[in-house]
């Protein structure tokens, strides 16, 4: 196809929104630290809205006629895969240029407790950092001379100062402990008398954390150490979508089989069809669960006790729908309402909340996403009364490591060490 102008303006428009959306994503930032996957993520993503906004603009401007569509696809596809080679030849080029001693930046960290060993070890391990150490500090001159993570202690903090002050290192990293301020404010008093590089690691070692992540408010930098994936909009609704579409193709699947037990509860035993208990879910707040009956009606009425999930009375359908797990099938209902969710922690009885919270450390945590049908503890082994303290472990590493993929892989394992299991029915509270 012949060139044309249009397609230099269209070029030009689209790498300067091109290269504003890489700004905007922090592209060009910190990238030696951050994965090729990662990077190729971010790419793609800039990419995407550029092009987006491209096809909105020839919308606006009543001009995308005047442009072949194959041009722009394939100017769409080969531009994102151009760029993803240049940068794996740039970080091989950089990785060969780093082994032989080039461009590689002399580091000095302060602090050889758990954040130095782990800076250590980044380091040593990411060679496309470019960073070499070429000093360990210590306030324990007991560690002077001794080798951490395979990097001698060569001094304490005036030592660490001195050596700065002599430009023996580009950029020094201090990763003293939060509450030893005043070993702090003297090193950054002593330091400014220095052109070195400062950089300091606050020990979040000392934190369960959850879900943590930075952040910036107008230059302000903030560590979220509890957080929830579900504070962003968009895995709201991500994981909305995921329930309802996964929801509705199983409630399509199995209504024939959940209106068999509708019957059979109906024919062997007086009462209603569903069994409903109030849970607590998302935020601390109720919602009615429902099941379907195995009990006889007022088996309860003398009152409930936590860990009797196997001694409850059943009736002898009741038991083969447990047995079977065939009485959790209504919660795919719960889910579509939307006060419960495919994968996430079990929800707990409101009679039993308050005292296991006072008895199990962050046990409220778990209430930070949306109480599921199945999750990571369940597939884990980890069902009815079986360890509490444990079971929170795996729901809170859930929370803390949720991503659709691993939602899928819950799902998927659900089928062959749920269901499929034999007493997958103890995996109900």
């Amino acid at each position: 196809m012949p060139w044309a102008d249009r397609y230099t303006l269209l070029g030009f428009i689209g790498g300067v929104l091109f290269v504003t959306y890489n700004q905007y994503l922090e592209v060009y930032d910190k990238w030696r630290a951050r994965s090729l996957f990662g990077s190729i993520q971010l790419v793609i993503r800039s990419w995407g809205s550029t092009v987006i906004s491209l096809i909105i603009l020839g919308f606006v401007l009543k001009r995308s006629a005047d442009f072949s569509r194959f041009v722009i696809a394939a100017w769409s596809i080969s531009l994102p895969l151009f760029v993803m080679v240049q940068r794996l030849v740039v970080r091989v080029m950089l990785r060969y240029a780093f082994k032989q001693g080039l461009s590689m930046k002399n580091v000095s960290i302060v602090g050889a407790g758990k954040v130095g060993q782990y800076l250590i070890n980044l380091f040593n391990n990411t060679p496309s950092l470019g960073h070499q150490i070429s000093g360990l500090y210590d306030d324990d001159t007991a560690l002077i001379g001794e080798t951490i993570e395979g990097v001698p202690v060569i001094g304490d903090l005036e030592q660490a100062c001195i050596d700065a002050q002599q430009g023996k290192c580009d950029e020094m990293y201090l990763c003293l402990p939060l509450g030893d301020e005043k070993h702090i404010m003297m090193m950054l008093d002593q330091l400014s008398q220095s052109t070195v590089v400062v950089k300091y690691v606050p020990d979040l070692f000392a934190f369960d954390l959850l879900h943590s992540k930075w952040m910036s408010i107008k230059g302000l930098p903030v560590i979220s150490v509890y957080d929830t994936p579900m504070s962003s909009i968009v895995a709201r609704v991500l994981k909305r979508a995921e329930d309802v579409v996964v929801a509705s193709i199983i409630l399509m699947i199995i209504w024939p089989i959940m209106i068999m037990i509708a019957i059979g509860i109906k024919v062997t035993s007086p009462g209603p069809v569903f069994y409903k208990q109030t849970r607590i879910g998302w935020n601390k707040l109720p919602f009615t669960i429902l099941k379907f009956r195995s009990m006889p009606v007022g088996v309860e009425n003398n009152g409930v006790n936590w860990g009797n999930a196997n001694k409850k009375t059943e009736t002898k359908f009741g038991r083969f729908i447990r047995a079977t797990s065939l009485d959790e099938l209504p919660q795919f209902i719960n889910v579509l309402i939307g006060n419960m969710s495919i994968v996430g922690p079990r929800p707990e009885r409101d009679l039993f909340i308050e005292k296991i919270s006072q008895e199990v450390p962050r046990y409220m945590q778990r209430h930070m996403v949306k109480s599921g049908i199945t999750g990571w503890a369940q597939i884990n082994g980890l069902r009815g009364d079986t360890c509490l303290k444990k079971r929170i472990e795996y729901d809170l590493y859930y929370i803390s490591n949720w991503a659709l993929s691993l939602d899928m892989k819950i799902i998927f394992m659900s089928i062959f060490k749920g269901w499929l299991n034999e007493g997958f029915s103890k995996n109900a509270i």
